[in-house]
């Protein structure tokens, strides 16, 4: 069950991501981007997989060690889990960073590599997206 959970986290993740990045303009694309529901699937996985493990979740993350934390994502479950809690930030990061660069007028060419270095190394994708962020809001159109 670990793996399919696991195997099913990224291809929720991949629909919103494909939109972003390829079809920034598609009217139906900010339709659905714009519920932060968009992420709820991957959440419902991470929390299938942590809920069962909460006892050993629960200290690992209140009092967190390097050793506690390695322990606890070197197991299958917790390997998915870590993964589950990465890809569904990274979503919600990338939709934040998608629809603040519509608002501000930032182009879908300069958004297509910086939504990708997020899927891909979220929080590099991140410090990218707030380097080329535009100070004030441009009009769009």
């Amino acid at each position: 069950m670990t793996g399919l959970l696991f195997g099913l986290t990224f291809v929720l993740a991949a629909p919103f991501w494909a939109l972003m990045i390829l079809l920034p303009r598609w009217s139906w694309t900010d339709r659905i981007v714009r519920s932060p529901l968009i992420v709820l699937p991957i959440v419902v996985i991470y929390a299938a997989l942590v809920v069962p493990a909460f006892g050993e979740v629960w200290p690992a993350v209140t009092n967190p060690t390097l050793g506690g934390v390695r322990e606890l994502l070197g197991t299958a479950d917790g390997a998915a889990a870590g993964w589950a809690h990465m890809i569904a930030f990274d979503l919600f990061v990338g939709r934040w960073s998608y629809l603040d660069s519509r608002e501000r007028g930032v182009s879908p060419f300069v958004m297509a590599p910086i939504l990708l270095l997020t899927v891909l190394l979220g929080p590099l994708g991140l410090a990218a997206y707030l380097a080329v962020r535009p100070r004030r809001r441009e009009p769009l159109g």
